[in-house]
């Protein structure tokens, strides 16, 4: 089993930038694909960038490429989302997503999730 912990959410004026972390239990965090999904209010969760275990595949959202990257350290267990350039529309709840198959965007994949971390931007 695999537990996954985000840290890193707050309120950040439009053009600030934000690190996300998801801190990951268990020993299989390395071989897993791991994404970053977000849901703002009365929206839809939306695919917002995913990274293969090695790190070497890496698929954004158009709306998030070039301001977002997402990179992970299997050495210590923890995926990054650096969020920069942020803009009102970044806000929302900001979930991190693991599974043991290959890299997707489709959110249906993922069998491991954490508990969201709030991402507010104001204008």
């Amino acid at each position: 089993q695999v537990q996954l912990v985000e840290r890193g959410g707050g309120l950040v004026q439009t053009g600030g930038s934000l690190r996300l972390s998801c801190a990951a239990s268990g020993r299989i965090f390395s071989t897993l694909a791991m994404a970053w999904f977000r849901q703002a209010p009365g929206k839809e969760r939306e695919f917002v960038a995913a990274v293969s275990w090695a790190g070497t595949s890496k698929y954004y959202a158009d709306s998030v490429k070039g301001r977002f990257t997402i990179s992970r350290d299997n050495t210590k267990n923890t995926m990054y989302l650096q969020m920069n350039s942020l803009k009102p529309e970044d806000t929302a709840v900001y979930y991190c997503a693991g599974d043991l198959s290959r890299i997707t965007r489709d959110d249906h994949t993922y069998n491991y999730w954490g508990q969201g971390t709030q991402v507010t931007v104001s204008s």
